[in-house]
């Protein structure tokens, strides 16, 4: 890569790696009140399913459904967290495989949160819940750390020149 491009690939980077940030911080704010404010019935289309992946997603679809509009809000953002991470992944195999494994971390855990969500739908069991709060918090850490390693376009140039 020209360093010319570098810098930009930097930047690229650092902005997603910022939005996803704050899109989970909306995510926690979401969540909160989908956990205060909502009560799933224990029985909907998806609830307790024999086949775990058909079962989400009729979850989901219940959700988007019938689910008030915080929950659909929470699931939808959910939807586009798993999105915004993989682009942070992405952006840093074109840019800084150094920084590659916490982009991994990052969308692994808001995907791991994702399917703790579904689970709580499917099963509400508290466990999904706190495995969930446990995964955007180090998501959440994984981001902070990246930003706080990828080198911005003002300290780039001071390493190269």
């Amino acid at each position: 890569m020209s360093r010319d491009r570098e810098p930009a690939s930097r930047a690229r980077l650092r902005r997603a790696s910022l939005v996803t940030l704050l899109l989970l911080l909306v995510q926690f704010c979401l969540g909160i009140g989908t956990n205060l404010y909502v009560v799933i019935p224990a029985h909907h289309s998806g609830a307790h399913p024999h086949n775990y992946l058909a079962g989400s997603a009729r979850s989901l679809g219940w959700a988007f459904a019938h689910g008030p509009a915080v929950l659909v809000a929470h699931t939808l953002l959910g939807l586009i967290l798993a999105l915004s991470g993989l682009g942070v992944v992405v952006q840093a195999l074109r840019c800084d495989r150094r920084l590659l494994s916490l982009a991994l971390v990052g969308w692994g855990s808001i995907i791991g949160a994702g399917f703790n969500g579904a689970s709580f739908l499917d099963f509400l069991d508290n466990i999904s819940s706190l495995i969930m709060a446990v995964l955007f918090a180090l998501s959440v850490l994984a981001y902070v750390v990246m930003l706080y390693l990828a080198p911005s376009d003002s300290t780039a140039k001071t390493q190269i020149g």
